[in-house]
């Protein structure tokens, strides 16, 4: 999960949903990937500067494997990027730095919200109800030249601003240098900010980035679980820091697959003598997300209705109803439930509740399932030039003007790049990411009058009725109908050749070109 959510995995994942749905992805700040993108990366600035010469940006530089800050810094032109030391050792991400977040107290802060990703298959994420805010301990101003560099000022780290003499540590969830999001949330409240909308976009982000890095995470995934067999119980709490613009509008800025769960700080009690005072905001959250998720993780639960944990989830806020209008005998009722007298679950599910919202976005999962079908080998998770030939050709991809020597350019190309882009070299193939611009690469071959979207969608539409149709055909087979008719069956790797005058039923579906259409109205 670690490699899942890198800052470079993480920015192409996100970049590939930004081609497919860019108005659904503005979420993520434009972004470019060094060193292998920054020729690109100059031209587009000079480009921008050139259309919109008052443009004055700034741009954040985070090492790929950077943690707590480090190695993060500020520059105002893409040539200051040289000065920073070796980006072949270091790659790293520069992104447009936010320049007009929403301060509080003159302050710049973010969020650290914590998300449980419960389950891959099915999908099941819950969102913690309350965060942190982080805030940086020098007043904020927009970024200049004579600025740049002051970290207290522009990072929002815990791990920076904890060494600044600025830094508060209170006894108080609503004071300091972090504080919990809710009352964040309340001074926003009272101020007139519609506090259900921006929870809103922020479950939004959340999911949509959860989506996104997904179809990575089960190759992943395959690569370790055998087939047909149920594998562990598997959960992740990840940590998503968020900024709010100035219009509150969420910025995602970062992933983290192991965050802290340190419910204490050290305090200098003189030169060189320190001890671990407990911190009581972040006990306040974090030890009920460790506890929910248990309670949420819990094996025995599992045997339980499927309802029990809604039931748990609910539990306080009935209890407090119950409370209000006097109804003490019903309150009777709720305590013989043992989870009752634990407190409500500070996590909420988000997913799948609000699938029916989200799935539409979920074509790189699609894609992916594609992928896995065909890698052949148990284990791998990279796809080889059979397995890519093997995909083209059971779902009907190749033709007259796109011959199976076209099939092995197109690989051999793609499969080339990615490699060389220094990304896992322990097994050779075509990844993922290759696949799915392979893919973009047909369906904008096939469906040349639609947007990226609707041809990427077509062709998994396309790809898939031909793959259930040649299942069919194998389960015909290995029901052995052969030995009902009179007309000869024989099975191929490829599929089924069938005698016409026995089998036109079955033939007859292959050809109608309705039954594709039947079944794209049923996908959607």
């Amino acid at each position: 999960m670690t490699e899942m959510v890198r800052k470079i995995t993480l920015s192409r994942a996100v970049r590939t949903m930004q081609d497919l749905f860019p108005e659904e992805y503005n979420f993520y700040p434009h972004s470019w990937i060094l060193p292998e993108e920054f020729p690109l990366f100059v031209a587009e600035v000079r480009m921008m500067k050139e259309s919109d010469p008052p443009w004055k940006p700034t741009f954040i530089v985070k090492p790929d494997g950077g943690c707590q800050g480090d190695g993060i810094y500020l520059i105002k032109d893409p040539s200051d990027i040289r000065l920073a030391g070796n980006l072949q050792s270091r790659p790293a991400v520069v992104q447009e730095y936010i320049s007009k977040p929403l301060l509080i107290d003159k302050l710049k802060f973010d969020i650290r919200l914590y998300v449980l990703l419960k389950s891959l298959e099915p999908l099941e994420i819950y969102v913690a109800k309350d965060g942190l805010s982080r805030f940086c301990t020098e007043p904020y101003q927009e970024p200049t030249l004579k600025n740049l560099h002051q970290v207290f000022m522009h990072l929002t780290n815990y791990s920076l601003n904890i060494h600044s003499g600025n830094f508060i540590h209170s006894d108080n969830v609503d004071t300091g240098s972090k504080r919990t999001f809710s009352s964040v949330l309340y001074r926003l409240s009272s101020k007139g900010v519609d506090i259900k909308k921006l929870w809103s976009d922020i479950i939004s982000l959340v999911i949509k980035t959860v989506i996104a890095l997904t179809p990575e995470l089960k190759v992943y995934y395959q690569s370790d679980i055998p087939a047909g067999k149920p594998g562990p119980t598997c959960f992740q709490i990840l940590g998503f820091d968020i900024l709010l613009m100035k219009n509150l509008k969420p910025v995602l800025l970062e992933v983290n697959a192991n965050p802290s769960m340190r419910i204490e700080h050290e305090q200098e009690l003189s030169p060189g003598v320190f001890e671990n005072v407990p911190s009581p905001v972040d006990e306040e959250i974090k030890v009920a997300v460790i506890r929910d998720t248990l309670r949420l993780m819990d094996p025995y639960k599992k045997k339980k209705k499927d309802n029990q944990s809604q039931l748990s989830e609910n539990a306080a806020d009935t209890k407090d109803e119950l409370l209000e209008q006097g109804s003490t005998d019903q309150l009777k009722h709720i305590s013989k439930n043992p989870e009752a007298s634990l407190p409500s679950l500070c996590l909420k599910q988000v997913f799948p509740k609000y699938a029916k919202q989200f799935n539409y976005l979920r074509l790189v999962d699609r894609m992916a399932a594609l992928f896995i079908r065909f890698l052949g080998v148990k284990g791998t998770m990279k796809l080889g030039p059979t397995g890519f030939r093997t995909f083209i050709r059971n779902c009907k991809l190749s033709n007259s003007n796109f011959s199976m020597a076209s099939v092995d350019i197109l690989y051999i190309d793609i499969t080339r790049r990615w490699n060389s882009m220094g990304l896992d070299q322990r097994e050779s193939g075509m990844c993922l990411q290759a696949f799915v611009e392979a893919f973009f690469c047909l369906a904008q071959r096939r469906y040349k009058s639609l947007s990226l979207h609707e041809q990427v969608t077509s062709l998994i539409d396309f790809c898939e009725y031909h793959l259930a149709i040649l299942d069919e055909k194998r389960l015909v087979c290995s029901r052995g109908i052969t030995e009902r008719r009179a007309a000869p069956v024989t099975c191929q790797p490829d599929g089924l050749h069938l005698t016409a005058a026995t089998h036109a039923p079955l033939l007859n579906r292959m050809t109608d070109a309705n039954k594709f259409t039947d079944y794209r109205n049923h996908r959607s």
